[in-house]
């Protein structure tokens, strides 16, 4: 063989030994394109996410410590008087016994919303019509919930019409009390807000195993029994879940009571009232304290309810 030829298949790279169980490193520019393309692909969403999110956040922070309106391009630092106002004045806070009603709807709609999963993740005729009616109420926008059920509850509304159809007269204001229309109110959240819980439900049932219900069945059990010990255990993070969005949204409720009421006869809510301090007193300054505050809870009720109910891995296999 010439020198002609050893040079022609002499490779330009040495090739690492035959055996050694190691691959030639890629070149440095291939390395630092593999780092960077990821976040080549995460620089839209995090400048949106910075934009219209923790930009606002961190605005609302600072106007919580002024007394600006609104309007006037002028704002004076005030420092903690917001929040001093929002601490002494009880009737700011007041507007969270509202949110009690919330509440309890929020815990009769995880039970619902639980049952229907449970019951609909089974071989059922019509599931996939019952699946479609549970979670269509979700699909609505809430504004159009709000004005469907206001003529609901009106006076000789579509409710009076229907329990006068069955016999039953009433001229009760089913928006007309305090304790009433919080009711009704919650109602309709339960109603418009159940198909969410419930598809999160469904998926996590249908994720467990199915040899595990043939087997359970073998072993004689039977659906409560499969519940019990299968399917409960299967779906503690999701109901962990549930719980934190249902909690934190019976605290920040907002369109629904707004678009019915307006937070009239007892039922504003603490959102409410943190826009009309915004938008109709002007005081910009103090509604944005009252946001911060509203935050904190949130985010305190979720801490502690992830420590006492700590997200444990399920291994049902």
């Amino acid at each position: 063989m010439t020198d002609t030829t050893r040079k022609a298949v002499r490779p330009d790279v040495p090739a690492a030994p035959a055996g050694s169980g190691r691959t030639a490193p890629a070149p440095r520019r291939t390395r630092l394109t593999r780092r960077l393309t990821p976040w080549l692909y995460l620089t839209a969403p995090l400048a949106l996410l910075l934009t219209f999110t923790y930009a606002p956040i961190a605005n609302m922070i600072a106007y919580s410590f002024t007394d600006w309106d609104g309007i006037s391009p002028e704002l004076n630092w005030t420092g903690t008087e917001n929040y001093t106002e929002l601490l002494t004045r009880s009737e700011l806070f007041e507007v969270f016994f509202v949110s009690g009603y919330y509440l309890v709807a929020s815990v009769v709609q995880i039970g619902l919303a639980l049952y229907f999963a449970t019951i609909l993740s089974f071989d059922v005729r019509f599931r996939n019509f019952f699946k479609g009616v549970l979670f269509f109420p979700y699909l609505i926008n809430g504004v159009a919930i709000g004005f469907v059920f206001l003529y609901f509850f009106q006076d000789g509304g579509t409710l009076d019409s229907v329990l006068l159809l069955l016999g039953v007269e009433t001229d009760h204001a089913w928006l007309g009390t305090p304790s009433s229309a919080n009711t009704a109110l919650a109602a309709v959240s339960v109603w418009r807000h159940l198909g969410l819980n419930f598809v999160l439900f469904l998926g996590a049932i249908q994720s467990v195993p199915g040899e595990l219900y043939e087997a359970a069945e073998i072993d004689g059990a039977n659906r409560w029994h499969q519940f019990r010990h299968i399917i409960a255990p299967g779906i503690r993070p999701v109901l962990s879940l549930s719980v934190v969005l249902s909690v934190s949204g019976s605290l920040s409720v907002f369109e629904i009571p707004y678009i019915m009421t307006g937070g009239a006869t007892g039922t504003e809510t603490f959102v409410i009232q943190t826009v009309k301090l915004a938008f109709q007193f002007n005081k910009t300054g103090l509604a944005s304290a009252a946001a911060v505050v509203l935050l904190l809870i949130v985010l305190a009720v979720t801490w502690v309810q992830r420590r006492i109910v700590p997200d444990e891995k399920v291994d049902l296999v």
